[in-house]
């Protein structure tokens, strides 16, 4: 095994004069299969492509950008695991200090709005000589018109804007040796148009049949309805079996999306993970400390992918998928008794899952004949009544996990969906509280507000409150002093002040010190984003609140940390709005105490003759 050729030296050892793809990247060059342009490329390269990377390029000169010469066949072009946006700026718009992504975890080797600015440069140096095929979260996610937090703005298509030829949207595998095929055959960029999980364009809606119309750019501009109204059939028609070619006019182009890739079988996944992964950072990178990203993942495992949760913030289902797709217990344990044979593996696995680790089967079975149903979630509001819970297998894989040579523990860190697990009638409760958690266990109940969590897609309150207390009962029975360490999420659609401080009451009651709080951005592609933007609700045309002004998303947050010293006037403030100065106080249900009075040290005049 080796790296991919990253300069013209690696080429010349392979004795490749020139390759067939080079992939431009916003990442540093980690081959390792938790990072999309390992997995693309390692894919290529199986299927027979010659594929060099251009890791992280200087966009500020044309060098880096020639330094592998012209590909046979293309340029792909992703900004990375993370949006190159939200991997620039926090909540608040500021500049975050570091990029786990790059070496030595330092800031400022990716522009923002990566992928629009690596198509450019590509064009400024090749002309149109080469096809250019973008891809990655960063495209996927804004494949049509779509509203952009940082700029406060609605912006066209990434596609529309960028001089790319083609986009990829989703996880890419199928759809990316399916376009190399026809590449190869000479099949040119522009009459590739059938390939299921991309988008093309075209002038207008002349050019196209059998499509379902969207408002266009113009429209979704000037009326957030009709922006709600697009984002509701771009979001049911989410599925690869039942799913309808969709057509957007943006501007000079109109953007065309075929339906998403039909779901990766057991066989396909095992392919993908098996594949001669280094699972490092490049050599090159030694001398900075390497690439932080890999610390998390280096001795973890992908068990699965896809989530049928139907969290309204969270973007996996439109690049995932809400079909699960596994791979198989044999490929898993291939792939950790390589990790045991690192040098550097202490015993700990440090987790086996996906998205949601508990999700390890298809909701029901009728998902892979029919696809997922429109409009229907499998968990809320309500539990559909085809769903399966079911958790036998992974407790299986987890079992043969721990026998393995050299393995001390298997830890879950992936999330674990509560209410999925209530429902199920198996033992993972018990085997996870045994052997799956050392003293803390991760959970995402994100609110604790019924109106807040039916929002977000998520549980309510009492479901949250069932699993707190068989969790403690089932630690009891195994003798075992264990914690559940929950996330919270502040100012998401639909929490007013009330709502807030409903979860400060219930953190108190609790006993939870949340150090971490994760106030919600407006990321591209989340029905959340959509509600937050339009304040609408886009599948049931409700109006929808959101907490938008400085100091009202920074109440809510504090709030979740009313006993910081810091965020005392905050709090004091919040309850006062509210109504609730019941919560100042010295009572047991008091949030914060009353301000102390300074006394006022009474002075002697003294007489003036």
């Amino acid at each position: 095994m080796s790296f991919l050729p990253v300069t013209r030296a690696d080429m010349e050892e392979r004795g490749w004069e020139q390759l067939d793809f080079i992939f431009v990247s916003g990442d540093a060059y980690v081959d390792h299969p938790s990072f999309g342009p390992a997995i693309l490329c390692r894919l290529l390269e199986k299927h027979g492509y010659k594929v060099g990377i251009i890791p992280q390029p200087d966009w500020h000169h044309t060098k880096d950008f020639t330094s592998l010469g012209k590909p046979r066949l293309g340029f792909l072009v992703s900004s990375g695991n993370l949006d190159s946006q939200l991997n620039r700026y926090t909540a608040a718009k500021r500049l975050r200090h570091d990029d786990s992504y790059s070496p030595g975890g330092k800031a400022g080797k990716r522009p923002e709005r990566a992928v629009l600015v690596y198509t450019r440069k590509l064009r400024e140096c090749w002309g149109e000589q080469v096809p250019i095929i973008i891809g990655g979260i960063e495209a996927s996610l804004r494949r049509f018109a779509h509203y952009d937090y940082w700029q406060n703005e609605v912006r066209a298509s990434i596609l529309a804007e960028c001089p790319a030829d083609l986009l990829v949207y989703g996880m890419g595998e199928r759809q990316l040796i399916d376009i190399a095929a026809q590449l190869h055959q000479g099949v040119s960029i522009e009459n590739i148009q059938d390939v299921q999980g991309t988008c093309f364009k075209v002038p207008n809606f002349d050019y196209i049949w059998d499509y379902t119309p969207l408002p266009s750019l113009a429209e979704v501009k000037r009326d957030k309805k009709a922006f709600a109204e697009a984002f509701k059939v771009e979001y049911l028609e989410q599925d690869a079996f039942r799913g309808k070619k969709l057509a957007q006019q943006n501007g000079d182009f109109c953007i065309v999306q075929n339906p998403p890739a039909m779901p990766l079988s057991t066989e396909e996944m095992d392919e993908i993970y098996d594949l001669p992964y280094e699972r490092n950072w490049h050599p090159m990178y030694d001398a900075a400390g390497g690439v932080p990203a890999i610390k998390e993942v280096k001795f973890s495992i992908t068990a699965q992918r896809g989530c049928f949760g139907g969290c309204n913030f969270c973007a996996i289902i439109s690049h995932q998928g809400r079909i699960i797709q596994p791979r198989s217990d044999e490929s898993i344990i291939r792939e950790a008794v390589r990790i045991t044979q690192e040098s550097d593996f202490k015993g700990y696995i440090h987790d086996v899952g996906g998205p949601t680790a508990n999700f390890h089967r298809t909701s029901c079975d009728m998902q892979l004949k029919r696809g997922t149903c429109h409009g229907k979630q499998c968990l809320s509001p309500d539990v559909c009544r085809n769903l399966v819970a079911d958790q036998q297998g992974y407790i299986e894989l987890l079992r043969k996990l721990r026998q393995l040579p050299r393995v001390k523990k298997v830890f879950i860190r992936s999330g674990i969906r509560f209410d999925y697990l209530l429902l199920a009638k198996d033992d993972f409760l018990r085997e996870l509280c045994e052997y799956h958690i050392s003293g803390q266990l991760k959970i995402a109940p994100e609110h604790i507000s019924d109106r807040v969590t039916r929002m977000m897609g998520k549980s309510g309150s009492k479901v949250y409150r069932r699993f707190v207390e068989k969790f403690t009962r089932m630690n009891q029975k195994l003798g075992k002093k264990q914690y559940l360490v929950p996330y919270f999420m502040s100012s998401h659609p639909g929490c007013h002040l009330e709502d807030a401080i409903e979860l400060a009451e219930f953190i108190k009651e609790m006993g939870y010190h949340p150090e971490q709080v994760q106030d919600f951005i407006p990321t591209p592609g989340t029905l959340s984003t959509c509600m937050w933007y339009t304040g609408l609700n886009p599948l049931t045309g409700e109006a929808v609140y959101s907490a938008k002004s400085k100091e009202d998303k920074a109440m809510q947050r504090a709030l979740m940390q009313f006993w910081l010293p810091g965020n005392y006037g905050l709090v004091k403030k919040a309850l006062c709005q509210a109504g609730r100065q019941d919560l100042i106080g010295y009572g047991p249900h008091c949030l914060i105490r009353p301000e102390k009075k300074h006394k006022q040290v009474k002075t002697r005049k003294r007489l003036v003759k």
